[in-house]
């Protein structure tokens, strides 16, 4: 199996920067081994104006066989000559991508010391699949690879060509064309789509893979229009370990929603005011709204859990009441972006000691979580599916279990005074839901009665006295302790 890398070059950008970027030499031909077989790399032209990197993968059918992986698609063994007898060394499988992960690993995490900004830098790339199997044919390739800015030419390959009454194979000869993607991207897409187009991963699939679906995944398959069927195949249809997946995925959507640009048009709704002095923007309006219930709860250590890009943070850092303050989100980028937006690497080692980023999900129960005086989830729950509420508030009110809990949400009754948004649609295409004030209520009623809150509810924003304010927030104080929540249960 084989696939080849092109891309063409400047003055100031030599199409040889292809070798700095995989790591391997275009003066030489290198082989590694793998566990089913040979991967050479080498390159067929290596010019400043034009370099093309190939990768042939030599796989062993014996080998293939001995390690256990000759099964058929659906994990029935296929017969024992099939077993020897296969595409497997001709069609880029999910074999090809293992090699990838393997071969071009620093490549695909974006890593060159040579050059270290050169992996940043977008540049113009071909990838050739001679023979590529594709169940689901040229339009689910198309599917795929369109909406990662990739021009997609899916030929399918005949049966035999001397013969064309006998139709096409379920093979493509697939060519991909992009002008604004980085080496480390089309590495990662293919890593991901090889396997998810071939349909038939040929090793254990075990909840590791989760781990490498969404690491390879970052900032592309939240919000792929396909991602149910990749991240379906990718996992081999394995229920629970989708399940997982998707889970971590949503999170991943509303952790990477950008509040900066909330602040100027609050989630994509134009706010207009015939005032000559236009208001706080919303977003403002919402953190002032939250500090303050802060402060008035007593809070010191506080926990921003669905932090973003840092700007609720950043606010409580100003702030010296808040002695400590733990920033949670799903996302890597997002955490990324706010380590820079609040300076870390340049911030005293007081006020670094103050602040906190982590890497977790409010899919699950968090010791880390645990201890704190106040925790917030702003504009946070909209963004799950509503069978997946029931984990997060089991996370936060049953687990963590934080003196006060602040939540805010949109109030969809105040979406008529939007007078940009279409009649029936939410603020944001990423909301799952928007609740009417009574809805919310009933929820955070039964979220408090359930485990030992309090709950209290302030406006945010200008309180329209038809349809109330657009911003909802919640005020959650604890009342019980566990040991009462226990008698209570017994009794």
């Amino acid at each position: 199996m084989f696939l080849t890398i092109t891309t063409t070059g400047t003055v100031d950008h030599p199409a040889t920067d292809l070798g700095f970027l995989l790591h391997k030499h275009p003066d030489n031909a290198q082989t590694f081994s793998t566990s089913y077989g040979i991967a050479h790399v080498f390159y067929p032209e290596a010019d400043p104006e034009r370099c093309t990197a190939a990768l042939l993968l030599e796989v062993d059918a014996v080998a293939l066989v001995r390690r256990g992986k000759g099964k058929g698609h659906g994990g029935a063994p296929d017969a024992a000559l099939a077993q020897y007898v296969n595409d497997r060394p001709y069609a880029a499988s999910s074999l090809l991508a293992v090699a990838i992960g393997n071969v071009f690993s620093s490549a695909i995490r974006g890593v060159c010391r040579a050059r270290p900004d050169a992996p940043g830098q977008p540049r113009p790339l071909r990838i050739e699949v001679p023979v590529l199997p594709a169940r689901g044919g040229p339009g689910l390739v198309r599917q795929l690879f369109e909406p990662l800015g990739w021009t997609v030419t899916a030929e399918p390959v005949a049966l035999d060509t001397a013969f064309p009454e006998w139709g096409e194979s379920r093979y493509v000869r697939l060519v991909l064309e992009a002008g604004t993607l980085t080496l480390a991207e089309a590495l990662r897409h293919l890593y991901v789509l090889l396997p998810v187009l071939d349909d038939a991963k040929h090793y254990w699939v075990s909840a590791e893979e989760v781990d490498k679906l969404l690491r390879a995944g970052e900032g592309w398959l939240p919000g792929h229009p396909e991602q149910r069927l990749i991240t379906t195949r990718y996992l081999s249809r394995r229920w629970s370990l989708t399940r997982q997946a998707m889970e971590r995925l949503e999170l991943v959507r509303l952790a990477e929603t950008d509040d900066s640009e909330v602040e100027e048009i609050d989630n994509a709704v134009e706010e207009e005011t015939e005032a000559e002095e236009r208001p706080a923007p919303l977003a403002v309006q919402r953190r002032e709204a939250i500090l303050d219930a802060l402060r008035r709860s007593g809070a010191a250590r506080v926990l921003d859990l669905g932090c973003g890009q840092g700007q609720l943070v950043q606010a409580l850092l100003k702030d010296p009441a808040f002695t400590e303050i733990v920033g949670l989100d799903v996302s890597v980028r997002a955490l990324t972006i706010a380590g820079r937006r609040l300076k870390l690497d340049r911030m005293g080692e007081r006020q670094a000691s103050r602040v906190t980023l982590l890497q977790g999900s409010l899919a699950y129960t968090d010791r880390r979580l645990k201890g704190y005086d106040a925790a917030v989830l702003s504009e946070v729950i909209e963004h799950l599916d509503l069978p997946r509420l029931p984990a997060l508030e089991y996370a936060v009110f049953g687990a963590a279990r934080p003196r006060t809990v602040v939540v805010t949400t949109p109030n969809v009754e105040y979406n008529v005074r939007w007078e940009t948004l279409p009649a029936g649609h939410v603020r944001h295409g990423d909301h799952r839901f928007e609740w009417t004030r009574e809805e919310f209520g009933a929820w955070a009623a039964r979220v408090a009665g359930l485990h030992g809150y309090d709950v209290a509810f302030v406006p945010v924003g200008p309180d329209d006295p038809d349809v109330g304010p657009p911003t909802q927030m919640a005020v959650f104080r604890l009342t019980t302790t566990p040991a009462d929540m226990k008698e209570a249960k017994a009794a």
